[in-house]
């Protein structure tokens, strides 16, 4: 294998991301393993066990599809919502190593599933919105049903279905003394637009696909989760037996959330008077609530 960046880059560990290429297969990866970021999101909210293993996949998964994104304000937003589900809501997004996240749930109900609910119990008929936004300001989207044993496996399916591109993805997260740790592999076969030839995104079969795949499929939730190993070894131990390895650090991970009083002056300025007039209380103040940082910004305008 031939790595063209450890040689003069300090390994990766935790809360940065992690890309690579393999060339001779016509693949292209990312992984991540998030830790310090992770509770920062997380302690916006007191989330029982269940929603905070949700959530915790939802930021990982955020990170690896943003990842393959390129510029400071290109975003990728994922979104599951249900109607009726136990979870009604769950969004979180990416853009330039920020990332932020945030469930909205029934506790009463989630309290009689036990410790550890499937995804079909928690959403129901739900579905999974996946939007990108280019650094151009061009927005698609896709949406799949959430089918599953998780949110990685709705993701996987996004791709074969709305992006036509042989996906692989694989989640892990655990909670311990140390605290929460999550993280994440995903790898993909690269389209090839070449007239005359038939695109590899559209062929899932294809031999290159399946030996990476079959690689890709052999990493275990101890190797994803383990501080100690670098995503630069992860990527070692899958691949060292291809003539090249070649890995990109990515964004250093942060959590984005980006409210301010500023902002929310901003968007309320755009509402006629009357209407701003009803958002006052007693006091004449306008209250806002951020969902994902868990903050209330009191507006005198």
């Amino acid at each position: 294998m031939t790595d063209t960046a450890t040689a003069t880059t300090a390994e990766t560990f935790s809360d940065t991301l992690l890309g690579f290429t393999l060339p001779g297969r016509n693949a292209r990866g990312r992984i991540v393993r998030m830790e310090g970021v992770l509770e920062e999101v997380l302690s916006a909210h007191n989330y029982p066990a269940p929603i905070t293993h949700l959530l915790s996949e939802a930021l990982v998964l955020g990170a690896l599809m943003g990842g393959l994104l390129k510029g400071e304000h290109a975003q990728m937003t994922l979104q599951a919502q249900t109607q009726g589900g136990i979870v009604s809501l769950l969004v979180c997004d990416y853009r330039a190593g920020a990332v932020r996240g945030y469930a909205d749930f029934d506790a009463e109900r989630l309290a009689k599933l036990g410790a550890n609910p499937g995804l079909a119990a928690l959403f129901g008929e739900g579905y999974l919105a996946i939007t990108f936004e280019t650094e151009g300001r061009q927005r698609y989207q896709g949406i799949v049903p959430l089918e599953g044993d998780s949110l990685a496996a709705a993701c996987e399916s996004y791709f074969s279905q709305s992006e036509q591109i042989p996906t692989l993805i694989r989640v892990a997260s655990r909670s311990g003394a140390g605290g929460r740790i999550a993280a994440g592999l995903l790898i993909q076969h690269l389209p090839d637009g070449e007239e005359g030839r038939e695109r590899l995104h559209v062929r899932m079969d294809h031999p290159d696909w399946e030996h990476v795949a079959i690689l890709g499929g052999t990493i275990g939730h101890d190797e994803l989760l383990d501080p100690r190993l670098s995503l630069e070894a992860i990527a070692w131990r899958l691949f060292h037996e291809e003539e090249e390895v070649r890995v990109q650090p990515g964004a250093a991970l942060s959590r984005g959330c980006r409210c301010s009083a500023a902002h929310y002056e901003a968007i309320i300025a755009r509402f006629p008077a009357d209407e701003q007039a009803e958002m006052r209380g007693e006091d004449g103040i306008i209250a806002v609530d951020c969902a994902f940082c868990s903050r209330t910004f009191a507006l005198a305008i």
